[in-house]
């Protein structure tokens, strides 16, 4: 790699805590200098002038859906490479639900072996695909059930343990927490009560009365939130957890925390985004689990993610078909895409309008969720390895299929006219 300057850049880097206009000089692969005016340059130095644009810590999403394998034709393990990256996304951790589910050995290494191929050829100009981590299956099938193999998945190279589904069975939860501590990966539950959420599609309240679907009581979350924290909190095995939508949860997270016990949490994009008041639609992109919240919960997790109460933020990208998704709302199976859209609605909503801080939302989608997975999160400093990514907030364009690397279009943004994009990922293999 030749020497490239980049020149005045907004440098937002959450492990330093910087966010000002500077020049960076890569070469090798690394980072060389960050100063406010690099003119002693290597002859074969490339300016490339970076004038109104962001350059920031390559995106780590914790968890999202491949279609591949089983289910091709939501998405394939290269189109959800390709939309992670541009999305701006480095680093991607993919659930164990796929068909056959990432609950044997051999499945870990079919995933992997086929991302490091991909990553090899690297199709898309501009966008090196990311780095591709996957979760293993706790229970058989992820059904919650028998127990799988975990030391046998441990040894074949996943990144953590997860169902990514509600548990039933504590007594077996209480087992598997057990089983993990000597194996030093991460534990990530997904809590819901499937007695309570019964078959509930929207958050309990006025909007759900007026819309007239099933309601799903916040109590659902909050309570198994609470039951794994009275298990987790005596046996230390540190734990993630996944979807966190209400304000009643927030609450129990802190609470935990501020009393020594091993929890980090998450919610996704979308439910820092929208609140139940958007389901007057019945645009089934929009049929969510856990579902969208009230304003309360909306804004006690825009308030939790800022203070760190909520460690990260997640994309949970959930890629359907058009046949699957074009139902009524409550027969839609739940989910929406969301990597190449996360970070310009996240900047808009929730940066441009003053709410929180460039270097905060960039801690939730970098630096966090790598520590969430016990990995070194990357920075903007001379010596680092290059992994990064240039945004330009102010880029406009269509939410369309022709302008989306993923192949499915199951968002409530589609048609839409958006502001914000990647436009480059910078990364040390590329």
């Amino acid at each position: 790699m030749t020497s490239e300057l980049l020149q005045q850049v907004r440098v937002i880097d959450p492990v330093s805590g910087i966010d000002r206009i500077t020049d960076v000089l890569i070469n090798d692969g690394l980072i060389r200098f960050v100063a406010e005016n690099i003119s002693d340059l290597p002859n074969d130095t490339h300016i490339n002038n970076c004038q109104g644009l962001v350059l920031g810590p390559g995106l780590v999403d914790l968890y999202s859906h491949s279609g591949e394998p089983g289910f091709e034709e939501r998405e394939s393990l290269l189109s959800l490479m390709q939309a992670a990256s541009a999305g701006g996304f480095t680093r991607i951790n993919i659930l164990p639900d796929t068909s056959p589910s990432v609950d044997d050995p051999s499945v870990v290494a079919q995933l992997l072996q086929k991302s490091k191929k991909h990553r090899d050829i690297s199709p898309v100009p501009h966008f090196p695909l990311p780095l591709v981590h996957v979760w293993g299956a706790i229970t058989e099938k992820v059904t919650g059930k028998q127990m799988t193999e975990l030391a046998d998945l441990a040894a074949a190279g996943v990144v953590g343990f997860t169902d990514g589904q509600p548990w039933e069975n504590f007594a077996l939860v209480r087992r598997v927490l057990e089983y993990l501590q000597p194996l030093g990966k991460p534990v990530a539950f997904y809590c819901c009560d499937p007695e309570l959420k019964g078959n509930g599609v929207v958050r309990e309240g006025l909007d759900a009365i007026r819309l007239g679907l099933p309601f799903i009581p916040a109590s659902a979350e909050a309570s198994a939130i609470a039951a794994l924290l009275e298990l987790a909190s005596p046996i230390g095995v540190p734990i993630h957890i996944m979807r966190v939508s209400t304000a009643r949860s927030v609450e129990l997270i802190t609470s935990a925390k501020a009393s020594g016990v091993p929890v980090t949490a998450s919610t996704t994009w979308m439910h820092l985004l929208l609140d139940t008041k958007a389901v007057k639609s019945y645009d089934p992109s929009l049929r969510l689990e856990p579902p969208l919240g009230n304003s309360q919960d909306l804004a006690a997790l825009r308030q939790g993610v800022k203070t760190g109460a909520l460690d990260a933020i997640a994309i949970d990208h959930s890629p359907y078909t058009y046949e699957e998704k074009t139902v009524a709302f409550a027969e839609a199976p739940p989910g929406a895409i969301g990597f190449e859209l996360a970070l310009p609605f996240l900047w808009q909503y929730l940066v441009e309008s003053g709410e929180w801080t460039a270097v905060e939302l960039w801690r939730a989608l970098s630096t966090r969720p790598a520590e969430c997975l016990q990995q070194k999160p990357s920075a903007i400093a001379p010596g680092q390895q290059v992994e990064m990514i240039l945004f330009d907030p102010q880029e406009s364009w269509k939410v369309e299929k022709k302008n989306l690397y993923t192949l499915s279009t199951n968002t409530p943004w589609l048609g839409q006219q958006i502001q914000g994009r990647v436009i480059r990922t910078v990364t040390s293999d590329q």
